[in-house]
Formats: structure tokens, sequence, C-alpha cells
């Protein structure tokens, strides 16, 4: 297996790049003009340098040009829901939505992945969000996989090593494998801090409060 990763700098993509980082020849972070994308940027390229992988970013700047999101609107207000309110995060991720985003990244990284030698992409999905978000679903790895096999010559796949996990189990792997999990940024705004109120940042603070410590290998 040689993989390139999809790596926001975010709790999900940082533990499956993790899992996977001795088979990884590169880690991609995009720029598609969202609030936090600095932040995300210097996450992921600590990340990345960590596990002595090499880091590239990619801007997306029409993406911005065609998305009302409020990961990208700065007048637009981001959500803090309640995340027990099934119908409060289900309007959360309408306010947050980017058209097709992960479809475009996963099929840019395909074209370098099949330019590379490599034959997986990684992506950092959970289950949680996969209730609302439905290209954050072993569904969607599958669909996009099958897709792949036809407009790649060495048929590369898409992988979610966390695509089956909550936030807790996903920060209960992080550690177990000493995952930087002080280096990620979930935040989806880019200020100094986390700003403890997006939904991105009530469930990795949630997971991080929740999981029980565990023993390394």
């Amino acid at each position: 297996m040689k993989c390139v990763a999809l790596l926001s700098g975010g709790l999900d993509s940082t533990v499956a790049f993790a899992l996977k980082a001795k088979e990884t020849i590169l880690a991609l972070t995009f720029d598609y003009g969202q609030r936090a994308a600095s932040r995300e940027i210097h996450a992921a390229r600590a990340i990345a340098d960590h596990y002595g992988v090499g880091h590239r970013v990619i801007e997306l700047p029409w993406l911005a040009a065609v998305t009302k999101s409020a990961l990208v609107d700065h007048s637009m207000s981001l959500p803090s829901p309640d995340l027990r309110d099934r119908r409060a995060v289900r309007e959360s991720a309408k306010v947050v939505w980017v058209p097709n985003r992960n479809g475009a990244m996963i099929n840019i990284a395909a074209s370098l992945a099949e330019s590379m030698g490599a034959d997986t992409i990684l992506a950092g999905f959970n289950k949680e969000e996969g209730a609302t978000f439905p290209d954050n679903t072993p569904a969607y790895l599958a669909a996009a996989t099958r897709a792949l096999w036809y407009s790649t010559a060495n048929h590369v796949k898409v992988a979610g090593p966390t695509a089956r996990w909550d936030k807790k189990r996903i920060v209960r792997e992080g550690r177990r494998i000493g995952a930087p999990l002080d280096l990620i940024w979930p935040c989806y705004e880019g200020e100094a801090e986390w700003c403890r109120r997006c939904e991105s940042c009530l469930r990795s603070l949630r997971a991080l409060e929740e999981a029980q410590p565990v023993q390394r290998k």
C-alpha cells in the first residue's frame, strides 16, 4: 500500500493519517477560502513533519466562489448546536455544507496518487458526522472507489480507517498509537485558540474529555 492522505489537521484526518503514516508518501491540505485555512495548513504541516511525510497545499479558489457555506462566508454565523438534538445537528450541517468538497478533494488526490504510483487515498471520516454528512460514510468511500476504478489506470481506492468510529473511539485509537493530538486544529474558526463553540470543536472536545486514557503498544 502507498497512500496519499487528505490531511486537514483535524482529529479524524490526523488519526487516519497516523494509522497509515508509514505507508503514506504525501499529505494534502486544501485551501478553499475556509475561515480556518491558515490554522489547518499550519497544523497539517506540523503533523506531516512529525511523521516525516511530505506535505502539499492545494488552493481551490473556485470552490469558495461557488459556496454559500458559513465556513467560507464571514457574514454568516457558525452554528453551535446541542449535539443531543438531532434536528439542530441536521440544521448545522446545512449551514456548513460545501458543495461536493470531498468529491473534489478525492478526485484531485486521485490524480496525484496515480501520477506518484500510489494506490490509496486516506480520508478522515467519522460515524458521528456521517449521520448528517452523506459524504462522510463508508457507503460514500465505496462509491468513490468504484468511480476511481474507471478514472485511474491503477485503480486507486479510497480508504477511511476511522469512518466507522465515533469521535471517542478515534481519540482512543489516536492515543494508543501515539498520534500527535496536541497539534490538531479541529475548529471551524481561524483565531488564536479553538472557539469551543462550533460543532467541530464541540465534538472534538467531548471526545477528548470522555475518552479514557489507554496504554500504548
